[in-house]
């Protein structure tokens, strides 16, 4: 029998590529009596589903990259951000 660490890493191992019968037949006996393994397999099923619905333009589509002004002022206000204490200590 596998516990539930190993489950998880098999269902997710599963996804990608296919599993020797052995480790298959594991899971689904431990997907019998483990409420919880099955919920994450529920979730990273509709996780798959939902992530083979967005548009592949977007993911393969760099963003559009920082000017040198707008990297200096964000360094800017990070180095002023450090030197304030935090709000609640105030």
């Amino acid at each position: 029998m596998i516990n539930c660490r190993e489950a998880t890493r098999l269902i997710s191992q599963a996804m990608d590529s296919t599993l020797p019968w052995h480790r298959r037949m594991a899971i689904k006996l431990h997907l019998l009596y483990c409420v919880w393994c099955r919920r994450y397999a529920a979730q990273v099923q509709i996780l798959r589903k939902a992530a083979k619905q967005l548009p592949q333009d977007d993911l393969a589509a760099p963003g559009e990259k920082l000017s040198d002004e707008a990297k200096q002022r964000m360094c800017a206000r990070l180095k002023e951000a450090l030197k304030e204490p935090p709000s609640s200590l105030q």
